[in-house]
């Protein structure tokens, strides 16, 4: 498509806004001001990231997934090696942590990013 919008010219897009954390208008890295925790407003160019709703949409899904993947994992491994409980506790652990503030991340800056360049809100495509 060759639908050009002028007033995209420095937005990231989707992907780069999850995974690094970018404001979806300006794209400075200001979009988390915690683990998965959004600020407020963007310092740069002072979106307001609060009138956003993302919702806890991602928090289940992403659960069961990693969830399943890391059991598929540890059954793995376990079949393969028959490692130690303890060698268990040290890696899966801190994998599952990671993965989940990391994919807590991504899926909420993905939904925020993704709202914000559809331009939705309550249900409906905004007129501006």
């Amino acid at each position: 498509m060759t639908d050009e919008n002028p007033n995209t010219e420095g937005q990231p897009g989707l992907v780069p806004a999850a995974l690094f954390g970018l404001c979806p208008r300006c794209g400075a890295r200001t979009l988390f001001a915690g683990l998965a925790k959004f600020a407020d407003r963007c310092p740069a160019c002072g979106l307001d990231f609060t009138t956003f709703n993302v919702g806890d949409g991602p928090a289940a899904f992403l659960t069961l997934i990693i969830g399943a993947l890391i059991t598929a994992l540890a059954i793995g491994l376990e079949l393969t090696a028959h490692p130690p409980f303890w060698l268990h506790a040290l890696l899966w652990i801190p994998l599952t942590g990671a993965a989940v503030v990391w994919g807590l991340r991504a899926g909420k800056g993905a939904l925020l990013a993704a709202e914000y360049q559809r331009r939705a809100g309550d249900g409906q495509a905004k007129d501006e």
